[in-house]
């Protein structure tokens, strides 16, 4: 059980306004490739240095919120926020959010480019990008051209051709880069290729595919997940209404084919789309690699007499591949009333995934809220959440549902979630502002729910709240929580951590 400790001599604080003179911006938790927390960045703005130019500045924290490092840097115009991430090398990258697309179009101006730190120097410095060319030339480019300059050459290209050739580098970890590529007609693509460079840009192995691919007759890959040895995709191929799927497994040194096994069992559209799970909030990240094993969560795309959940299970070891499915119908309409087979619950609401958790043996947990839409009088709403627990056969073992005030217009009851124990169990967070049986007034409640070892257990904290201060809870390292306590009129941004007993 948790219980969170209200001894603020002992939580550790830290004031986001006081640690640079600018203005704050925003702020969110960096994570490393493992999913550990690494610490925050938080950034703030000097405006305009020029017509040309802005200036901001970074401050990294430490999981602990002490501040590690800072430094100022300059933008294009065009930039009004970052976010942070943890990238392989370790470097922190800041890419930029959101900026002003119209502006672009308009001024011909280049979309600003994402900023590199590297902890070890506190330097920072634009991204460098890298681009491979149809004759063969790889160039690394340090300012990307303007919107308009890029759809000048494309149209022109596309007019020569036929077509505009299309392709994307990135480095990987074990040193070198991997490149895709295509030609893109518009309406179809063909000539694809994954591509394989050393550290001196010398193309090692091309593995390529969908090589006279058109409108009707075509193929695609979708990577599940890479390592050093070797590289995880689906690769489709339509011929008109036929579509058929396998599990391409491709040796990372040599390009070689390791396996390309035929996947069946489940409709051509859940397949096909089993990568993607999208809430009302934008994209969940729905799948998860173990040492042995990778397992992801879609949608199950069939009629709407067995719509629901599919879980595929790949085993790294001897690439096979373990599908299977729950359906809202018979699987869950004994535990949740009213539900239809479309998932459909009472008054018109519906039920919307906000989250998945992944567990070691390849048992699986989804959050749902209840959901519905707007209407056009009415605002959109969301009550209850339904936690579903599955076993390792992906049977439904409980389900979960927590009563919630109604909300409108904002769908943020639910915070976030973390791992514990090595990734071995979960705890999530939701938030609701319910009503004191005692003095009837209205308070926020956390709610801190565990799944241990198979358990669920949940306790419920009061989140005190001052008049003029929001009081935002946000993800900290194992074993806390940081409440984030702000009013943007007396400037005060202030985050804390609160311990949580376990």
């Amino acid at each position: 059980m948790f219980g969170l400790i209200q001894t603020f001599s002992y939580a550790q604080t830290q004031d986001l306004a006081s640690l640079a003179s600018g203005k704050n911006i925003g702020m969110n938790a960096l994570f490393d490739t493992k999913d550990n927390l690494y610490g925050y960045v938080s950034l703030y703005s000097y405006g305009n240095k020029d017509k040309k130019t802005q200036k901001f500045e970074y401050v990294i924290l430490d999981k602990n919120l002490n501040p590690v490092a800072n430094k100022e840097f300059e933008a294009g115009p065009l930039v009004s926020n970052y976010v942070g991430y943890v990238d392989f090398k370790g470097q922190i990258i800041l890419r930029p959010s959101d900026y002003h697309y119209i502006q672009a179009f308009a001024k011909d101006v280049t979309a600003p480019v994402s900023m590199v730190i590297d902890p070890k120097t506190n330097t920072v410095k634009p991204k460098v990008y890298y681009d491979y060319q149809e004759d063969g030339q790889f160039k690394e480019i340090t300012q990307p051209k303007s919107f308009k300059e890029e759809r000048k050459e494309n149209r022109a290209e596309k007019k020569e051709k036929g077509y505009n050739y299309v392709s994307a580098v990135g480095e990987i970890k074990e040193g070198g880069y991997l490149a895709t590529e295509y030609n893109d007609y518009g309406k179809y693509i063909n000539k694809n290729s994954l591509i394989k460079f050393d550290e001196n840009k010398k193309e090692i192995w091309r593995y390529s595919y969908n090589t006279n691919g058109d409108k009707k007759v075509f193929s695609d890959l979708t990577v599940l997940e890479r390592d050093e040895n070797r590289l995880y995709g689906i690769l489709r191929k339509v011929n008109d209404d036929d579509k058929t799927f396998s599990l391409l497994v491709i040796d990372m040194k040599t390009g070689k084919e390791l396996s390309n096994k035929p996947i069946i069992g489940l409709s051509p559209d859940t397949i096909y789309n089993i990568d993607v799970l999208n809430s009302g909030n934008g994209r969940i990240d729905n799948d998860k690699t173990f040492d042995d094993k990778i397992v992801l969560l879609g949608r199950n795309y069939v009629p709407k007499s067995d719509r629901g959940f599919a879980r595929l299970m790949l085993d790294k070891n001897n690439y096979n591949v373990d599908l299977k499915t729950l359906n809202y119908k018979p699987d869950l309409s004994n535990h949740i009333p009213k539900l239809s087979a479309d998932g459909g619950v009472e008054n018109g609401y519906y039920l919307q995934t906000k989250d998945v958790y992944f567990m070691s043996d390849g048992s699986v947990g989804i959050l749902s809220e209840k959901f519905k839409p707007a209407g056009q009088y009415n605002a959109p709403k969301t009550t209850d959440l339904v936690y579903i627990n599955t076993d390792k056969d992906f049977k439904v073992k409980e389900v979960q549902v927590f009563e919630k005030e109604k909300s409108k217009w904002e769908n943020s009851d639910y915070l976030f979630s973390q791992y514990l124990n090595d990734g071995k169990d979960v705890v999530f967070f939701f938030r609701d502002y319910q009503k004191d049986q005692v003095t009837k007034e209205k308070k926020w409640n956390l709610f801190i729910n565990t799944i241990i070892d198979g358990k669920f257990k949940q306790e419920v904290v009061p989140i005190s709240e001052k008049d003029n201060y929001s009081v935002t809870p946000y993800v900290a390292k194992e074993g806390y929580i940081l409440l984030r306590e702000y009013n943007e009129k007396e400037k005060f941004n202030k985050i804390r951590l609160e311990r949580l007993n376990y």
